[in-house]
Order: C-alpha cells, then structure tokens, then sequence
C-alpha cells in the first residue's frame, strides 16, 4: 500500500514538471518518459499482484520505446531546422 502511494506520488510531481518546463523539448521529453515509466512499475507491480501473465508489459515496453525514438527524431529534426530546441521558437508554419 506504501508503494502505491510513492508510485502516485512520482506520477503526480512527473505531471507537475511537465506543466513546468515549456522552454526545452528535451526536458519535455524527459519528463514524458519519467511519466511513462511511473505507469510502467505501476503496471507491473498490478499484475504481480493479482497473477497475470506479464507479457502485455512487454508490449508496452516496446509501445514506450517507439514513443521515445519518436520524440528523438522530433528532437533532431527541429535541432537540425532551427538550431535549438527552445519551444517558443517552434512555429507550425515552418514544419
């Protein structure tokens, strides 16, 4: 029970960062994957718990590792475009 509440509690200050980081995409990236492996052990430890087989946490090991290399390529292509990954200089009508 301590567990869970420590678990929601990353989650939770994982969500508060995201909402406070709007200058850098990286570190918008980096808080998306810390969210994301909040919800990872939080899965995993549900299905430890009540027996299930955990071969849908491969699965969404393998959704998060394309959701991470998505947001690299992003992270290059703006990099390579515009010369930093400042979010306020990202403008739709130049993708």
């Amino acid at each position: 029970m301590f567990l869970e509440y420590i678990i929601l509690f990353n989650m939770f200050s994982g969500v508060i960062m995201f909402c406070s980081t709007r200058k850098h995409l990286l570190l918008s990236l980096l808080n998306l994957e810390y969210m994301v492996l909040c919800v990872f052990l939080s899965l995993t430890l549900f299905m430890m718990n009540y027996g299930y087989e955990l071969y849908f946490s491969m699965i969404f090991l393998v959704f998060t590792v394309c959701e991470g290399a998505l947001g690299l390529s992003i992270l290059v292509k703006m990099v390579r475009s515009q010369g930093n990954d400042y979010l306020s200089s990202l403008s739709i009508l130049s993708w």
